[in-house]
């Protein structure tokens, strides 16, 4: 059973905040989070059967099997976003239409597995990277075609924290309905 469709379903946990400025502190908790978010997906995820991957969190939402392939699609999306600011200058990236990936066959119907590993090895990579940056190295930024804005570092990693826990909330809700 689908829940309504409303602002508490669409965003459980509120909407991502931009911040102009993190502390030291802030941007090192914010790594922390992303460093241990495959693992808190995968134990929300990993043992349900087929049925239960098809459950959504609101009518019209994507299912939770979609929910796991699109983080995965997405936060290898950061990375690679990560990688442009810190080797060009203020470089525009390449948006994609996430919800047109959603429908793709891939999303259907290759096991979760696959993006759960993925997501893994995208995390490791990106603390790892993320560890050898100084502040400055935070402070670079691309720019979002749609918006034309400028996306600094530093709130992408706390953007993509959030987006993991929006994500994560998703398929609580899935699971409850």
């Amino acid at each position: 059973m689908d829940r309504p469709d409303t602002e508490k379903s669409r965003y459980p946990i509120g909407k991502h905040v931009l911040r102009t400025r993190y502390d030291k502190d802030e941007v090192e908790a914010a790594i922390r989070a992303a460093e241990g978010f495959p693992a808190r997906l995968r134990a929300k995820v990993e043992k349900l059967d087929e049925r239960e991957l098809e459950r959504t969190y609101r009518t019209g939402g994507w299912n939770i099997r979609q929910l796991v392939h699109h983080t995965h699609d997405s936060h290898l999306q950061v990375y690679t976003r990560f990688k442009w600011a810190l080797t060009e200058d203020k470089p525009v990236i390449k948006a994609y239409y996430e919800e047109r990936w959603a429908e793709l066959q891939d999303y259907k119907q290759v096991p979760i597995e696959l993006s759960l590993r993925g997501l893994e090895a995208i995390h490791a990579r990106w603390t790892a990277l993320m560890r050898t940056m100084d502040e400055a190295a935070f402070r670079r930024s691309f720019i979002h075609p749609e918006t034309g804005a400028e996306q600094f570092l530093f709130d992408r990693v706390a953007m993509y924290v959030w987006h993991g826990n929006h994500h994560l909330a998703h398929i609580e809700l899935a699971l409850a309905s």
